[in-house]
């Protein structure tokens, strides 16, 4: 046996006991008369003491260890005489008898402790070895334990974990797909799935009630801190429900996991429709861990003669509280940040309500004081508020003050980590228009179903009918999606005339849906939940790139094993696919 025990499972219940331990030299200290070392491995870290009395060649062999040797050693345990409470195994040390090295190591390129010196780039290049940190193996952890207690739930609310393909059919909408070359099918290709979308709408038309699969998903898209190109989901599917079975039941799932995981209490989520989400918050994943509501001043600021409220669709403000004390430098950086290309602002406008009761703002010159008052009415605001305004476009308005909102909770500390504020957005719009196709596309994907009351609107008004579709979001991130689906033909086929498919491209993409439906399909819904995106909102993180053991980085690439790379000639020529000189 390599050994009897783990780094972090002795205690003083286990004072005398002989045994043999295995793991990684974390730290040394050599004291003249005494020599300690820290081993470490996945379950913590346990003191090892070579006394001045010891065999001489013992001692030595301890002096010559470097950082992360693996090393094996038997001994005794016995009581640490300087104790350290804040680890499992601090009241203990071994008093080793024998030492054997395992394997040598170069010395690290990065401290491999929980604060380290190595930056994103080389903590990236050596991941195999930044996994052995504390921090990150613990995500990994807590990302386990969540896939346990996902499946744990759902096994007990009768639903089947079934694989789908992953080399499908490439479809025109949505992201772009990762395509896949066919040696047997010469110049033909597969897609790895965006979603098992299909399959799992197929499932219920072959009676498989209840679905789910956490499964890997692929999506070729430019990345960011919360995309990356292959992700994990938690994908699911039920027949003979409506949305509110769905909400109800995901909801619980989501409120089981704060519990089981995080022992926290989430309570009854609210319901915000995707029209009181854009006005209210000018976003469809609203953080609604702080207020700051946004409030429209059209009636109260236009017709004073400024141009900039006068000409705009929409004059909107936000209240930030206490705050008038901002200087003009502070609010010289909130206008530089919404002016910045990813914003794209022209201005700010602000009115301080100062602690003498006075009304001071940044376009004095058009506002009598009784004009102010109004304002400041409008907004609600008291002594010591701060009022933030802008105006135009009303969409692109909506989305750049919402960005403000989000820096200044930011800035005052509103968005903890520790605090979750989850909710259901509902009744998105079936169909969004794009400017550069000059055609409709699906909000959610082509086999959301309409509200059944809306149907009539495809033909007069597309853009105002709504879907049978919801999302989740928690702390301003949607972690899940889904809608009610399409189980008729006919209005299948209708979805696709909207969305400009010809018949033929429709029978072509989509035929087997379709004919599927024809043999009796069951009107049926689900949701797919980011699985990167929870575990990381659960951990506390930024970036889901810190809850997968081996992530791309921004530009797509794994630094670590250097992909995506070339190929063989030979590869190529067995595909038929040439390279261009310019490639």
């Amino acid at each position: 046996m390599y050994r009897t025990h783990t780094c972090g499972q002795l205690t003083l219940a286990d004072l005398g006991k002989k045994i043999t331990l295995c793991g990684w030299v974390q730290k040394s200290r050599d004291l003249g008369g005494m020599t300690f070392i820290d081993m470490r491995d996945r379950y913590g870290v346990t003191q090892l003491a070579f006394n001045a009395d010891d065999d001489e060649a013992l001692r030595a062999r301890a002096r010559e260890l470097g950082r992360e040797y693996v090393i094996q050693v038997k001994g005794t345990v016995i009581e640490r005489s300087s104790k350290n409470l804040k680890i499992s195994t601090g009241e203990i040390e071994i008093k080793v008898a024998d030492l054997a090295v395992l394997n040598a190591a170069k010395l690290p390129p990065f401290l491999i402790e929980d604060e380290t010196d190595g930056g994103d780039d080389l903590r990236m290049k050596y991941r195999y070895l930044d996994l052995r940190r504390n921090p990150v193996r613990n995500n990994l952890v807590l990302r386990h334990q969540m896939a346990q207690a996902v499946r744990s739930f759902l096994d007990q609310q009768g639903f089947l974990e079934v694989e789908t393909p992953v080399l499908i059919k490439s479809t025109p909408e949505g992201a772009r797909d990762f395509v896949v070359p066919s040696r047997m099918n010469e110049g033909q290709f597969y897609a790895l799935p965006q979603s098992p979308q299909t399959f799992k709408q197929l499932l219920m038309v072959s009676g498989f009630d209840r679905y789910f699969q956490i499964v890997k998903c692929f999506r070729d898209e430019d990345l960011r801190a919360d995309r990356q190109p292959e992700f994990t989901q938690i994908d699911c599917e039920m027949a003979f429900v409506e949305q509110e079975d769905i909400l109800n039941l995901f909801e619980e799932l989501i409120s089981y996991l704060f519990k089981k995981v995080k022992n926290v209490e989430i309570g009854k989520l609210p319901r915000m429709t995707y029209a009181d989400a854009m006005r209210l918050y000018g976003s469809d994943k609203p953080d609604t861990r702080f207020g700051m509501q946004f409030v429209e001043l059209n009636p109260v600021l236009q017709g004073a003669g400024f141009p900039v409220f006068d000409n705009a669709e929409l004059v909107v403000g936000i209240k930030a509280e206490g705050c008038a004390s901002y200087t003009r430098k502070q609010i010289d950086a909130l206008t530089d940040f919404v002016k910045r290309p990813q914003i794209g602002a022209t201005g700010l406008v602000y009115l301080r309500y100062n602690e003498d009761g006075s009304l001071k703002s940044s376009v004095d010159k058009f506002f009598s004081q009784e004009q102010l008052q109004a304002w400041a009415k409008a907004m609600d605001a008291n002594v010591g508020d701060l009022i933030l305004v802008m105006a135009g476009d009303a969409d692109k308005t909506r989305k750049q003050l919402n960005e403000l909102r989000l820096e200044l909770g930011n800035q005052l500390g509103l968005r903890d980590k520790n605090k979750f504020s989850a909710l259901w957005v509902v009744d998105f719009p079936l169909l969004e228009w794009d400017d550069d196709t000059k055609r409709y596309h699906a909000m959610h994907h082509p086999f959301t179903s309409p509200k059944p009351e809306d149907i009539a609107l495809l033909d007069t008004a597309p853009g105002e009918v709504r879907a049978n579709a919801y999302d989740m979001v928690i702390n301003g991130t949607e972690v899940g999606g889904g809608s009610i689906r399409i189980f008729e033909k006919d209005l299948q086929q209708l979805m696709f005339k909207h969305l400009g498919f010809t018949q033929e491209e429709a029978q072509t993409q989509f035929g087997f849906l379709m004919d599927a439906f024809t043999y009796g399909a069951p009107p049926h819904g689900g949701i797919a939940f980011g699985f990167d995106r929870l575990v990381s909102i659960f951990a506390g993180l930024d970036s889901i790139r810190d809850v997968i053991a081996f992530p791309k980085n921004n530009a797509g690439r794994d630094v670590m094993i250097d992909s995506p790379s070339s190929i063989s000639q030979e590869q190529l020529d067995e595909l038929k696919i040439e390279i261009s000189a310019k490639a």
